[in-house]
């Protein structure tokens, strides 16, 4: 009798919770929601924040408060929303940079990014775009590898700076052809694109925004785009996967909540960002910036940070870069 009375209590109890979490979900949001972006203002993240974070408070009735926390190479936002209340008022606009490079890259970061949060969803995928200086004799993905297996080495790859995006994607590139490549660091894209230009290195896996003028203006060539399909910011120039499938290189950002925030909250989110990313002038405004309007339910877009986390480890760790303590 005593084991009955405690299983119907126990259902009681699951049922008060659950229309609780539900109601909870229905009256939220009640007061203006804090959007954490663990980078300065005025990047590419901090853009995409402002524009489908100002979206998304419109739809959900309630302002959406852009927080730049910066510093540490993303750690300091990240772990701010890590140790922040689950109840929905706090949110991270999570980079590829935070939850699946910097994992693999430093020995000790100050949040998990699988268990720390709950995911919402992807809003953005943003290739590099493959560049060459116009005089280099290589037209294509296979000429530019095939040059460089005949010159093993003697050809330079920028990047702006050891550990980024386009680093680490010309070490999956070498790793996938076999092809050999020396790696020159710049302080930024902008004097990385300069030395290309002169002639001074070869290869640059750049950001689209960057290079794409000077590729349109006949200062650069450009070979391929790193996503997993042709961009919509020029979908004239193939992919890097159409020569090597399976190859991919993105960065990408999306929206998370400290773990523990009750489900009906993370739907009710979830729900309202698929519709800012089905609005024309948002999708626009993306892919002017070079990002592709993505979306994703909480499950796929925490399965492709779990696989991006693992592809960067193997990466980094085949590459053989030491960890920064």
């Amino acid at each position: 009798m005593f084991r009955q009375r405690t299983g119907v209590a126990t259902a009681i109890l699951i049922s008060i919770v659950t229309v609780a979490v539900n109601a909870y979900g229905q009256e939220y949001p009640a007061k203006p929601i804090r959007l954490v972006v663990p980078w300065p203002a005025g990047g590419l993240t901090d853009l995409v924040a402002r524009i489908v974070g100002e979206r998304l408070g419109y739809v959900l009735g309630k302002p959406m408060v852009i927080d730049n926390k910066a510093g540490a190479s993303g750690f300091i936002g990240t772990e701010i929303v890590a140790k922040a209340p689950p109840d929905g008022y706090t949110l991270l606009l999570v980079t590829s940079s935070t939850h699946a490079a910097s994992p693999a890259l430093f020995r000790k970061i100050p949040y998990d990014p699988i268990n720390d949060f709950a995911t919402i969803s992807q809003v953005t995928l943003a290739p590099n775009i493959l560049v060459v200086p116009p005089s280099l004799a290589a037209n294509s993905v296979a000429e530019l590898v095939t040059l460089a297996k005949a010159k093993p080495g003697q050809l330079d790859y920028a990047s702006y700076g050891n550990g980024s995006t386009a680093h680490l994607a010309a070490e999956l590139f070498l790793q996938t052809t076999g092809a050999s490549m020396a790696h020159i660091p710049y302080k930024g894209s902008a004097a990385a694109v300069t030395d290309l230009i002169g002639g001074h290195v070869q290869v640059f896996f750049d950001t689209i925004p960057s290079s794409l003028p000077h590729v349109r203006s006949g200062k650069l060539k450009a070979l391929a785009v790193t996503g997993p399909t042709r961009t919509p910011a020029a979908p004239d120039i193939p992919t890097v996967a159409e020569t090597y499938p399976g190859f991919e290189v993105s960065v990408w950002q999306g929206f998370q909540a400290p773990a523990g925030t009750p489900r009906a909250i993370v739907d009710k989110l979830n729900a309202n960002i698929l519709k800012v990313m089905a609005m024309q002038d948002v999708r626009e405004r993306l892919i002017n910036l070079g990002a592709e309007p993505v979306s994703s339910t909480p499950e796929q877009f925490a399965q492709h940070i779990a696989r991006e986390k693992q592809k960067w480890a193997d990466v980094v760790k085949r590459a053989g870069i030491p960890p920064v303590d």
